[in-house]
């Protein structure tokens, strides 16, 4: 919904009582009705184009700097015989405004202020109302004009609602709600004044204040469809069948716009009311074929009817037809789920989660997906993608266990990578020295990249490891273990070291644990007659 222009001043003249059944163009803007404002003043203006008001409510039709090419081409369509009138030039200077022309605007404003004398309550209201409305405004100017306006119509509550507004622009919020309350102490049932003191809550987030405000500005005035609005917005995080009930009456007082009929139809698919809501997004995308977010909302809508394949195509024609600055993590995590129903798409699936990961800005959300990427390269046995995606998930993140370390290390021995194997065993062992995993798959890592124990970079981890376990030679796993370290320290001496009493004594270690291994029983024979053949004879022959 577009910038809230509190009040016109004088120009309005519309304020709790307009109920008419033929709304003039006054109070079409009051309750921000800017299309039917536009339509009523277009037909004013054919048949008086020389109605310099008309010429300025056109510019309010116009909220904020958008537009500003649509409304001077229409400006300069006025009769050149009555552009001299103060109010028109207040209605140049309002588009000049928006434009960012600052001096020039002000050259007209000051113009038209002094040809009135400062004694027409509706040009300085005009001009006040410009310099808030635009995004360059200056709101202490219109604070100024505001006083003199006030000075000369004491009891219009549409001037101090106006000042409420130069207040909150310059952030003072005690200063705004001053000056609504002096607006609603001259019209108790302003309910434009109420809406925008429930807007200095929202600002606060202050639920329970601006949820009774906009409550009392629909019951001052029930069409006012701004208030209905952030009702709606309000309870569209909290309660979906409130929001629906206060965007219906919204819908209902405000003009027509594909925008409200795709707030509905996203209303439509959180209320889970799926069918409806396709059918709507159908008949805007006719329409607008290029829209992105009603292909993505179509596509839940297809999501909650569980047709995961129909689901996949219309988010296809989402990101066909969408923009990369628009795209959220959800849209990537949605495609990839989507693909994870189809058999053969893991790539896919992957390829769209990692986009996920990049576009979410809570980098804990992200682990989520790391953790999906983890689990689906494990599925493909890519063990490389694995180990990535797990150092990921791992790193930074607080809720990750020494599990998810182990599976990182372990993952990276599977691909064959065991420097890096090395360097996370190395990390699990720092974390959890008492545990025995660390060494001893440190060590296997070691073994694996020295696989003919030229360096013999897995002793000293097998080492470590004989000396973790031998402190629990019952557990069954430590004596697996140990007699894989034993042998594979025997076979160390054995062949690189060339120590055979040494290799021995760990074989003989082997026998304590398991006196049956019939591979100790025959290496220690072996090294025995080996160590035999190289004792001295007798004699020194």
């Amino acid at each position: 919904m577009k910038k809230t222009v509190t009040a016109i001043a004088l120009l309005c003249g519309a304020t709790s009582s307009f109920a008419q059944e033929q709304p003039d163009a006054k109070g079409l803007i009051y309750h921000q009705r800017y299309a039917s404002a536009r339509e009523v003043l277009h037909a004013s203006l054919k048949a008086d184009p020389n109605n310099a008001m008309n010429w300025y409510l056109l510019t309010q039709t116009f909220p904020g700097n958008d537009s500003t090419a649509i409304l001077r081409d229409q400006l300069n369509t006025a009769p050149l015989e009555m552009r001299k009138q103060p109010m028109f030039e207040v209605a140049y200077g309002t588009l000049l405004l928006k434009e960012s022309k600052t001096d020039s605007a002000n050259t007209l404003f000051n113009q038209a202020i002094q040809e009135t004398k400062e004694k027409d309550v509706n040009i300085l209201s005009a001009v006040a109302n410009a310099h808030l409305d635009a995004k360059n405004g200056d709101p202490a100017f219109a604070l100024t004009v505001l006083e003199k306006a006030i000075k000369r119509e004491k009891k219009d509550a549409s001037l101090s609602a106006l000042q409420g507004d130069a207040y909150r622009r310059l952030g003072d919020g005690t200063g705004a709600y001053k000056a609504y309350n002096e607006a609603l102490n001259k019209d108790k049932n302003y309910a434009a004044a109420l809406y925008q003191m429930g807007k200095i809550f929202v600002a606060q987030k202050n639920d329970q204040l601006y949820v009774d405000y906009f409550e009392k500005a629909i019951a001052a005035d029930s069409t006012y469809a701004p208030a209905y609005y952030e009702l709606y917005y309000h309870y569209y995080y909290r309660d979906i069948p409130q929001a629906m009930s206060y965007f219906l009456q919204y819908q209902r007082h405000s003009d027509p716009s594909d925008d409200n009929e795709y707030q509905l139809t996203d209303l439509l698919y959180l209320s889970k009311n799926y069918e409806p809501a396709i059918e709507k997004a159908k008949k805007l995308i006719a329409t607008s074929p290029n829209n992105a977010r009603l292909y993505k909302l179509l596509s839940y809508s297809y999501l909650g009817l569980n047709d995961t394949a129909t689901a996949l195509q219309t988010m296809k024609q989402y990101f066909a037809n969408g923009t990369d600055s628009n795209y959220v993590a959800k849209d990537f995590e949605t495609m990839a789920e989507l693909y994870g129903t189809q058999p053969g798409m893991e790539d896919s699936a992957m390829a769209y989660y990692e986009k996920a990961a990049e576009h979410q800005a809570d980098s804990t959300a992200a682990f989520a997906y790391y953790k999906k990427l983890t689990d689906l390269s494990k599925k493909l046995k890519n063990y490389s993608l694995e180990a990535r995606y797990s150092g990921k998930f791992y790193t930074g993140n607080e809720h990750a266990t020494n599990l998810d370390l182990f599976n990182w290390g372990l993952a990276h021995f599977r691909a064959e990578e065991y420097v890096q194997a090395d360097t996370v065993f190395g990390t699990y062992i720092a974390k959890y020295p008492e545990q025995a995993f660390g060494y001893y798959w440190r060590a296997r890592a070691n073994s694996m990249n020295d696989s003919t124990m030229e360096n013999g970079t897995a002793i000293p981890h097998y080492h470590k490891l004989i000396e973790v376990l031998e402190k629990d030679t019952t557990n069954a796993t430590n004596r697996k273990w140990l007699v894989e370290a034993y042998g594979y320290v025997a076979a160390y001496e054995t062949n690189k070291e060339k120590d055979f009493p040494e290799a021995i004594s760990y074989l003989q270690k082997i026998l304590t644990l398991d006196p049956n291994n019939k591979d100790a029983q025959r290496y220690i024979s072996v090294l025995e007659k080996s160590v035999g053949s190289k004792q001295p004879t007798p004699g020194g022959k």
